[in-house]
C-alpha cells in the first residue's frame, strides 16, 4: 500500500465516528470524549452537523441536571479572574464546573485569541473544572453559536455548574439571557458608567450585579457604587421570577465576596424552584431555542446554495454600483431560493 492510500484510509478513520461510543464516554465524564464532542458541534461541516445533533440526542436524558449561570461585563471589569476564582470555590464544595468563555473574533480576520486557558492558569489545572474557550464569530452578544448545545454536553459529563462568560461588547446580552438560570453582571466603580449602565436594558434582565475590584484604595468607590445600583434596579418593574435582584461588591483578585456571589445564586435557586419559575423558565428557553435553531438552519441552507452564492455576489456589485437597490436584490434572490426548494 503506497503511502497515499494510506494517509486517504487514515482520513477516512478520523472521519468516521462512532456516536455511540462516544456518547457513552462523554456520560462518563471522559472530558476528551466532551472536548470532541464541542468540536463537532462547532464544526460547519454538514456531516458533522448531523453527527452532533446524534450526539445532542443521546446525551439529552443525561443533561438538564445543572445551574446554569450567565456573566458578562465590558472588557476590563475582570471577568476572567473572577470565573477562576468563583470556579475555584465552587469546587471547594464539590461542585464539578464547566467554564464555556466565548472569545471575540475579530470583524477583519475572524480570528480569535483563545486566551481564557491561559488567563485561568489555577482553575485548568483543577481537575473538577472543565474550561472550553470558543470564538464568538459573528454572533451578537459574544455568544457562540453554538454554546446552548455545549452546555448540554457539559451536563450529560457531570458538570453541575455551568459558568458562561460572554464578550460583553454591549450589542445584545439577549442570547446568553436565555440560555442560563442565573444572569450575573460585573461592573467596576468609578469608571464612568454607573448612569449610562442604569439606562441599558441589561440592568434590568441581571439577576445580581457585582461589583468587582473592590480592593486596596477602591473599596469606598466599591460600595457607593453598589448603592446607586440598588437604588436603580427599584425603578424597574417585578421579575416573573418573583426575585428581587441584589448587589453585592468583591475582589476576585483578593477572593474576598465571592461566596457571597455563590450563597445569592444559592437563594435564588431555591426561591425559584419552590415557586416553579425554574423549570418553567427552562420550557421557555427551549422554545425560544427551537425558533433560534430554525432561523440558523434556514440561514446556513440560504447562503450554502452555490447558485445563491452567484447571484449574491452579482446583485452585490450593482447594489454597490447603484444599480439596484437592495430591497429589489433581497426579492431576486429570495425567488432564486424558492425556485431551488
Amino acid at each position: 500500500m503506497n503511502s497515499s492510500a494510506s494517509s486517504t484510509i487514515k482520513k477516512k478513520r478520523r472521519q468516521q465516528i462512532d456516536i455511540n461510543t462516544l456518547g457513552q464516554q462523554l456520560i462518563q465524564g471522559n472530558i476528551t470524549a466532551l472536548s470532541r464532542g464541542i468540536t463537532l458541534v462547532e464544526s460547519e461541516n454538514s456531516n458533522h452537523q448531523q453527527q452532533a445533533e446524534q450526539l445532542i440526542e443521546y446525551c439529552l436524558p443525561h443533561a438538564n441536571k445543572s445551574v446554569r449561570i450567565g456573566i458578562t461585563g465590558v472588557p476590563g471589569v475582570g471577568k476572567s479572574t473572577f470565573i477562576e476564582a468563583f470556579g475555584n470555590h465552587l469546587t471547594s464544595l464539590n461542585k464539578k464546573v464547566a467554564v464555556l468563555a466565548v472569545d471575540p473574533s475579530s470583524s477583519i480576520s475572524k480570528g480569535s485569541i483563545l486566551g481564557d486557558k491561559t488567563r485561568m492558569e489555577d482553575l485548568v489545572k483543577n481537575k473538577n473544572a472543565f474550561i472550553r474557550p470558543s470564538p464568538s464569530g459573528d454572533s451578537l452578544g459574544g455568544v457562540a453559536k453554538k454554546t446552548r448545545e455545549s452546555i448540554i454536553l457539559c451536563e450529560a459529563a457531570g458538570f453541575d455548574t455551568i459558568l458562561i462568560e460572554t464578550v460583553g461588547v454591549g450589542q445584545s446580552e439577549t442570547a446568553v439571557h436565555s440560555m442560563v438560570d442565573f444572569f450575573l453582571l460585573l461592573k467596576l466603580a468609578g469608571a464612568g458608567d454607573e448612569l449610562q449602565g442604569i439606562k441599558r436594558g441589561i440592568i434590568e434582565m441581571a439577576d445580581a450585579i457585582i461589583i468587582n475590584k473592590a480592593d486596596k484604595d477602591n473599596v469606598k468607590r466599591a460600595k457607593m457604587a453598589k448603592t446607586e445600583f440598588q437604588r436603580a434596579l427599584h425603578l424597574y418593574p417585578p421579575k416573573a421570577s418573583e426575585w428581587i435582584a441584589k448587589t453585592a461588591t468583591c475582589s476576585a483578585i483578593e477572593n474576598k465576596g465571592i461566596d457571597t456571589v455563590w450563597e445569592m445564586i444559592s437563594d435564588y435557586v431555591s426561591q425559584t424552584k419552590a415557586n416553579n419559575y425554574f423549570e418553567a423558565n427552562r420550557k421557555e428557553q427551549n422554545k425560544y431555542w427551537l425558533i433560534q435553531t430554525i432561523e440558523h438552519h434556514l440561514k446556513s441552507n440560504f447562503y450554502q446554495r452555490k447558485n445563491i452564492q452567484n447571484l449574491l455576489d452579482e446583485l452585490l456589485q450593482k447594489v454597490k454600483e447603484g444599480l439596484v437597490s437592495p430591497f429589489s436584490a433581497a426579492a431576486k434572490l429570495l425567488d432564486e431560493y424558492k425556485k431551488l426548494k
